[in-house]
């Protein structure tokens, strides 16, 4: 029985990680935003993710469903892996620098809120497998 192991709980703390790693980047955009030449980077994994998900593999073999409710047969979150990618075509000040402080902070709060969901939810998951072996509420 995998639940604290499953694909679900997989993707769950593959979710926090991104999110941990994009606290880290947001956070070092925002300390260069006056510095001259910088590029602000950003976190990718949810668009990685979804695009994983929704191009099942088996063996390497492609899968095609025939019928829509058919087990969908995907990649895990093991093998989706977060990207940090710079923005180096824009430029926003006179040297150079692309970062928008006011966008950051807006993509910082953004994460801080999706960061809090995901511990709340692993949370939860953790506190029901609890409840169901020691048998009380």
């Amino acid at each position: 029985m995998k639940v604290l192991n499953g694909a679900a709980f997989d993707r769950l703390q593959q979710a926090i990680k991104a999110a941990e790693l994009r606290q880290s980047v947001i956070s070092n955009n925002v300390a260069n935003a006056d510095t001259p030449f910088f590029k602000r980077s950003e976190v990718v994994f949810e668009d990685l993710l979804e695009q994983a998900m929704n191009q099942p593999q088996h063996n390497g073999l492609p899968v095609r469903r025939t019928h829509e409710k058919h087990l969908q047969l995907g990649q895990t979150a093991h093998t989706v892996q977060t990207q940090v990618l710079t923005d180096k075509s824009t430029a926003m000040n006179n040297n150079v620098n692309n970062v928008d402080i006011d966008r950051e902070m807006s993509l910082l709060a953004k994460n801080q809120l999706r960061y809090n969901l995901l511990v709340s939810q692993m949370n939860h998951d953790v506190k029901m497998m609890r409840t169901a072996i020691e048998g009380r509420v």
